[in-house]
């Protein structure tokens, strides 16, 4: 049976548990036509995808999807089009993405690195064996509330949603604080930095919190995203219901775990959902996250709205309502601080960003000028 026998996204089809839905088949009609089959990323290594398939999972090879753009470069969560009967199989065509988890890359070049896409809900996971570390939280927050990638087309092309992923926090570990007083203190921290963002404890080992995490994953893609020996691939083991992810100890000494995960994995969830569990993190730079900072910092930014002077830096200004928070009490100075980090920083890579695409643009400029010229003096010795 082919993928064309299939109707859209009735229960019944193969990619359904992956994520399959009316819109996705309205997207996927130009290259079904082309008898291409419909595919979702669940690995990704060295130029190779797993991607699960219709009739199966299959090994394709990303050469023909190449971009010049790293942001464009096939992720795990990705809908893609594969040929069917290729020797090697390749992709084809990369779908547009509904939403992705964005950082920066480590290098010099200001690139962002796609970790997980097409995903509805952003589990950030923070481990209650070491101390909170409040500003890799916010960080990890804003960028998660900067997720949406776009417009995405339904139906007939002329309706447009808008599509986001949703942020938890896990607290997991939670067993290592049996005191109800101090792990509710914990979350009430933890809710200070996340406005409106569900804060969740969890144990692995007692099943504290599992199923209500169980029952937000089964809503659609979750990403796990965290430092080494937060529990990430210990938690996916348990909603999977088996040793699926290799687990090693956090050191006693910082509570901190070795890379565990090597890849970032797409798994099925036997209660419903798709799960995608990734590698520790040890940066998390911010790419694009300007609506997110300010979504994170909120209180923060009504308060400047107040302020005596539009272009107030909440420094030393008259009326500054910012400045008059932290002196009543009502907005920590590290708070503030962190917000002002994470502006600068964001406003760097913006910075950074903008003159590389003018830099590449220009060469590009010069390379077709040059290719120009060179067909130019070809046609006028061929003239001679």
């Amino acid at each position: 049976m082919s993928f064309l026998d299939f109707q859209a996204s009735t229960p019944s089809h193969p990619l359904a548990p992956y994520g399959w839905d009316d819109a996705w088949a309205d997207t996927f009609a130009p290259y079904a036509e082309q008898g291409l089959l419909p595919g979702r990323v669940v690995r990704v290594d060295r130029g190779q995808c797993d991607v699960v398939t219709p009739g199966g999972p299959l090994r394709a090879d990303t050469a023909f999807v190449v971009p010049r753009d790293p942001m464009r470069i096939v992720c795990t969560g990705d809908w893609v089009a594969v040929d069917p009967d290729g020797d090697p199989q390749f992709v084809r065509a990369l779908l547009p993405r509904r939403t992705a988890f964005v950082r920066s890359t480590s290098s010099q070049r200001s690139e962002g690195q796609v970790l997980a896409t097409n995903i509805d809900h952003i589990v950030i996971c923070v481990s209650l064996a070491v101390e909170l570390d409040l500003g890799r939280l916010e960080r990890f927050l804003a960028l998660a509330m900067s997720s949406t990638e776009g417009a995405a087309l339904l139906g007939d092309g002329r309706n447009t949603e808008r599509y986001a992923a949703h942020p938890v926090v896990l607290l997991t570990k939670a067993d290592l604080v049996p005191d109800a007083v101090t792990l509710s203190h914990l979350v009430q921290d933890i809710e200070r930095v996340a406005p409106g963002v569900q804060v969740l404890p969890v144990s692995s080992s007692t099943g504290e919190g599992v199923d209500v995490f169980g029952a937000i994953a089964s809503g659609g893609t979750s990403v796990l995203l965290g430092i080494s020996g937060a529990g990430k691939s210990t938690l996916a083991n348990t909603l999977l219901g088996s040793d699926v992810m290799e687990v090693q100890a956090a050191r006693d000494v910082d509570g901190k775990g070795r890379h565990t995960t090597t890849t970032r994995n797409l798994l099925v969830l036997p209660g419903g959902g798709v799960l995608i569990d990734t590698p520790g993190l040890r940066g998390v730079g911010l790419w694009d996250a300007g609506t997110g900072v300010g979504q994170v910092f909120s209180e923060i930014e009504d308060l400047a709205l107040r302020c005596r002077f539009h272009d107030c830096a909440h420094q030393a200004e008259p009326g500054c309502e910012v400045l008059g928070a932290i002196e009543d009490g009502s907005l920590h100075e590290r708070r503030l601080e962190s917000y002002r980090k994470l502006l600068r920083e964001n406003q760097r890579i913006a910075a950074k960003t903008d003159a590389r695409l003018r830099s590449e643009t220009l060469r590009e400029w010069k390379r077709r000028g040059a290719e120009g010229r060179a067909a130019m003096e070809l046609k006028r010795g061929g003239a001679r």
